[in-house]
C-alpha cells in the first residue's frame, strides 16, 4: 500500500512539473528565472542558492556512491534508488567550493532533469521559499573567463528580528542548464 500511496504521489508531483514546464516553454522563458516562484534554498559553502522546487523529485541523506572509473572529481558515482541507476554529482567541487566535507548536513538533492533522475550533493538544505519577481534581480554579467550561465538572478530575501531588518542573497541557479551542460556529460541535447 505505501509503495501505491509514493507511486501516486510521484504521479501527481510529475503532472505538476510537466504543466510548469509546459507555462515555462510558452512564456518563452528557457529555463530563466525571471518570474516568481518556490525555490529549495540550500548551501555550498558559505553561499545560499536556490534551485526551482518543481527540478526537486526527494532529498535524502547523503550515503557513499559506487565510484565510476576514469570520471571527473566533481562525479562521486552512482547509488541504486529504487531500481534508478542515479548519478551523484558533487557541486561544491564542480562549482569551485573551498571545502566539500561529509558530515551529517551533507545531503543529496535528487532532481529530474530532463526526465533523467540525478543527485546534487550539498553542504545542507535550507527551506522552501517563495519569491515574488520583485524580489528578483538579473544575474550579474561577468567577464568571460567566469561561466555564471548557470545562475539565473539573485533573490533578495528580508528578515525582521526584532528592532533590526536584514536582508540575505540568494544565487538562483539553472539546475537543468548545469545538469545538462557539455562538461556533465549525462544529458544529451
Amino acid at each position: 500500500m505505501e509503495m501505491i500511496a509514493e507511486a501516486n504521489h510521484i504521479a501527481r508531483h510529475e503532472a505538476a512539473r510537466a504543466t510548469a514546464a509546459a507555462a515555462a516553454s510558452v512564456a518563452g522563458s528557457n529555463g530563466r528565472t525571471s518570474q516568481g516562484g518556490e525555490f529549495l534554498t540550500f548551501r555550498l559553502g558559505a553561499e545560499e542558492y536556490g534551485i526551482d522546487i518543481l527540478r526537486v523529485q526527494e532529498i535524502r541523506s547523503y550515503e557513499q556512491p559506487t565510484r565510476i572509473a576514469n570520471s571527473p572529481a566533481f562525479i562521486k558515482g552512482v547509488v541504486n534508488l529504487r531500481g534508478v541507476i542515479v548519478p551523484i554529482i558533487d557541486l561544491r567541487l564542480k562549482l569551485g567550493c573551498d571545502t566539500a566535507e561529509y558530515n551529517t548536513f551533507t545531503v543529496v538533492v535528487v532532481l529530474n532533469v530532463r526526465g533523467r533522475v540525478v543527485g546534487a550533493v550539498v553542504d545542507s538544505v535550507s527551506d522552501v521559499l517563495e519569491l515574488a519577481k520583485d524580489n528578483i534581480k538579473p544575474a550579474p554579467e561577468l567577464n568571460s573567463s567566469v561561466d555564471a550561465s548557470y545562475i539565473t538572478g539573485i533573490g533578495t530575501i528580508r528578515q525582521s528580528q526584532g528592532d533590526t531588518d536584514s536582508e540575505r542573497m540568494l544565487i538562483l541557479m539553472d539546475i537543468e542548464g548545469l545538469m545538462s551542460s557539455a562538461d556533465m556529460g549525462l544529458i544529451g541535447n
